[in-house]
């Protein structure tokens, strides 16, 4: 009875410390909350509220961390404005940008590599569709980007760069690629052809 006790006990003992284990992206992403804290006190960042940058750092990766794989981060950056408020719309703007030019180009990528390996020509026709694409995926995405928050700095001159960080579920943002290509290979007969392959690639997401 006394071995069963005791058995019941190391194992009480074991699942706080097997609960509290970190992952590798979770050890990753705490070094980084270090490291960015470090750097925005640095080069005299603040945040907009009226929290802390500690705070606003850990409630950014605790949301990532929770997402896992499915969280995204995505940065946007206004490098020169009298007006915060503007500053801020058009961080958010460049982030939207920003991510319709990173899928875009890593369709690209994929596509190219496949298609060319294969002999099919990726000129022309395919520069438009690749195009189209990224414009369209800026549209799609904009309403799964969620602002998770808000720096600014003061660059001395009367004017403030402001960059604004958003957290992207790839669930949400697999749906809106996948809208924004099958409104692309409307107009594109060639890469309608390939549709499935594209589509595949498309799923990918930004892994390699």
């Amino acid at each position: 009875m006394k071995k069963l006790i005791y058995a019941f006990l190391s194992l009480a003992l074991l699942v706080p410390a097997v609960a509290s284990a970190k992952t590798p992206l979770e050890k990753a992403r705490a070094k980084a909350h270090k490291e960015k804290l470090k750097e925005y006190k640095k080069e005299g960042w603040k945040p907009l509220g009226s929290t802390t940058l500690d705070v606003v750092l850990l409630e950014h990766y605790d949301k990532l961390n929770k997402l896992g794989e499915n969280g995204h981060e995505v940065e946007g950056i206004s490098t020169r404005t009298k007006s915060i408020n503007t500053g801020k719309q058009m961080a958010i703007n460049n982030a939207v940008v920003t991510y319709g030019q990173e899928a875009g180009s890593t369709l690209q990528g994929r596509v190219v590599s496949d298609m060319s390996a294969n002999g099919v020509d990726t000129s022309a026709e395919f520069e438009n569709f690749f195009a189209a694409y990224e414009r369209l995926v800026e549209k799609e995405i904009r309403g799964e980007m969620q602002p998770s928050f808000t720096i600014m700095k003061d660059n001395g001159d009367g004017s403030y760069e402001i960059r604004t960080y958003f957290i992207v579920e790839e669930n949400s943002a697999q749906k809106a690629r996948l809208r924004a290509l099958e409104e692309a290979m409307k107009n594109s007969e060639i890469a309608a052809e390939h549709a499935d392959k594209i589509s595949g690639f498309v799923r990918q997401g930004f892994d390699e």
